[in-house]
């Protein structure tokens, strides 16, 4: 059985809400306490990249999160999700990609929710519940 139209949109939709509405809880994070930013600067330093590139997370972390809320170019925005997550793995997650908790999780499932949510909505777009779908 296929689902329906308007299951499917609904499901784009609820995905969207969800990657983007939680994913900009961090960005909001940071906008509140700009010293977040220091951590981010010191990863990027002490990688040998330019420090300026931890303004990037203010992309993927609040502008790409309010195009996939509003499905607005959500295909891009979903791009720039997965970008800022792979940064973000491999400059302070690249020790825990192997970890687990002391739960028996994974250390990264937080990060690879984000990367493959942000992947999936890269993927199917915005569906019919967007203010414009691609």
């Amino acid at each position: 059985m296929y689902p329906s139209s308007f299951g499917t949109a609904f499901g784009k939709l609820l995905l969207r809400l969800t990657v983007g509405g939680l994913m900009l809880f961090h960005g909001v994070h940071k906008i509140l306490y700009p010293e977040a930013l220091d951590f981010i600067s010191n990863s990027l330093q002490a990688a040998g990249l330019p420090i300026f590139l931890a303004y990037g997370v203010f992309i993927g972390e609040v502008l790409a999160p309010l195009m996939i809320i509003l499905g607005v170019l959500s295909r891009l925005g979903g791009l720039l999700i997965v970008v800022n997550m792979i940064f973000a793995i491999a400059l302070a997650h690249g020790a825990d990609l192997l970890s687990l908790t002391q739960h028996g999780g994974w250390r990264l499932e937080l990060q690879a929710f984000y990367l493959l949510g942000g992947l999936a909505i890269f993927s199917m777009g915005s569906g019919r519940f967007a203010l414009r779908r691609d």
